[in-house]
Formats: structure tokens, C-alpha cells, sequence
């Protein structure tokens, strides 16, 4: 998912990892579409899930990052990839900063990491009282 910081022209990419069982955000990073950013991604994610299968498009940067024998690539149609795509629209409801057609973003680098950071806190806290 992508949004932009300081001008239209700067686009910001947010990648996250995001537990299917239980559906929280495990992990994310702020960056561009490259191999770099989705290792920083990787190197977010806890080790436990680390362990897990996991489930993507077929981004190229996945490819060369997540091991080949826990990693599958799948298309949208699918319906593997739904829960990512739930939790992407519940962010685009929740912050204008995501909105495609949007006239709201960040100034700074910054405060759309902190602002981020604040939203996943709160889902996933949110998320947790609802599973107790």
C-alpha cells in the first residue's frame, strides 16, 4: 500500500506482515517498492514467525527475500491474501493518509512513520480485546 510524504510526487510504500490466524501486524516498514525495503520487512518480522509459512503477490522483491520453502506466491483471486487486503482497506477507513484520491498526507517522513506506528498499535490492541 502506498501513500505520499511531503509531495505528490514522493511515494511511500508500507509493507507489513500481518499474522492470518489471529490478525494482528506483526511487522511493517516504510520505504520504496525495492529488495531493501521488503529485507527490512524481514528483519522486523519476530523470529517465531519467521518459522511460518507465509503468503504474498507476486512481487519480485518476495522472491529474492523470503525463503522458498516457507514463502508461496499467490494471485489476489485467489482469496489467500484476503485478510491483508481487509486489513488495507480498514487503514484507507481509519486514515486519510492511505486514501488513494487523497489531498491529506504527511509533511514529513517522521510523522507518517509515527503515525502508522500509533494505528497498528492501536489495532492490534484493539484486535487483542476482541480475542479475549
Amino acid at each position: 500500500m502506498w501513500s505520499f510524504v511531503g509531495t505528490r510526487k514522493k511515494k511511500c510504500w508500507l509493507w507489513t506482515a500481518l499474522c492470518r490466524r489471529t490478525r494482528p501486524i506483526v511487522a511493517f516498514a516504510l520505504g520504496d517498492r525495492s529488495e531493501q525495503t521488503c529485507r527490512q520487512l524481514w528483519r522486523r518480522i519476530p523470529a517465531s514467525y519467521k518459522r511460518c509459512g507465509s503468503v504474498s503477490d507476486f512481487w519480485e522483491a518476495y522472491r529474492h527475500v523470503f525463503p522458498r520453502t516457507r514463502h508461496r506466491s499467490t494471485a489476489k483471486a485467489s482469496g489467500e491474501t484476503s485478510h491483508m487486503e481487509r486489513w488495507n482497506n480498514t487503514l484507507r477507513q481509519a486514515n486519510a493518509r492511505y486514501v488513494r484520491k487523497t489531498l491529506s498526507f504527511s509533511k514529513s517522513d517522521f510523522y507518517h512513520e509515527l503515525v502508522t506506528r500509533l494505528f497498528i498499535i492501536r489495532y492490534n490492541l484493539l484486535r487483542q480485546s476482541c480475542v479475549t
